[in-house]
C-alpha cells in the first residue's frame, strides 16, 4: 500500500527565513500554496533535493504561539505516498487504526491537488497518507 516516505512536515514561524535556510542547503522550492483553516490563513511550501521532500508550513498567527515557544523545533508528521487514498483509508479504518479525519481531505497543493488523512501512532506520532492527484 505504501510507495515510499513522501515528505516530512515541519511547522515554521517565518516561512521566508526557512525557505532561505533550506535553499542555502541546496533544497529548492517546488511548490507554494496558501491554505485556510478555522483560525485564518497560512502558507505551505515544498522544498526538494533529489528524493528528499520537506514540507514547510506557517500556521495562521493565532496558532503560532506553541511553535514560537519551543526552543528545539519539531517534526510535525511523516507522510507516505499512496496510489489510491480511498482504498488506503478503507483498509486502515477496517483494521481499526485511529484515523484523525472522517474522510480523506483535499488540498489545492500541486498542479491538481492532493488528498490525505492521518493516523495516530502508539506514542502520539502522526503518520499521513497522501495521494498527489
Amino acid at each position: 500500500m505504501i510507495n515510499h516516505v513522501q515528505h516530512i512536515g515541519i511547522p515554521v514561524t517565518d516561512i521566508i527565513a526557512s525557505e532561505v535556510f533550506y535553499n542555502r542547503l541546496g533544497i529548492d522550492k517546488v511548490m507554494d500554496a496558501p491554505f485556510t483553516n478555522e483560525n485564518g490563513n497560512g502558507k505551505c511550501i515544498m522544498m526538494k533535493n533529489k528524493e528528499a521532500l520537506i514540507e514547510l508550513y506557517q500556521l495562521p498567527e493565532k496558532e503560532l504561539t506553541e511553535i514560537k515557544s519551543r526552543q528545539n523545533g519539531h517534526i510535525d508528521h511523516i507522510a507516505f505516498d499512496v496510489h489510491d487514498i480511498d482504498s488506503c483509508f478503507r483498509i486502515l479504518k477496517d483494521a481499526s487504526f485511529h484515523i484523525v479525519e472522517e474522510k480523506p481531505v483535499f488540498l489545492s497543493f500541486w498542479a491538481k491537488g492532493c488528498r490525505y488523512f492521518n493516523i495516530i501512532g502508539p506514542d502520539g506520532e502522526r503518520l499521513e497518507f497522501n495521494q498527489i492527484i
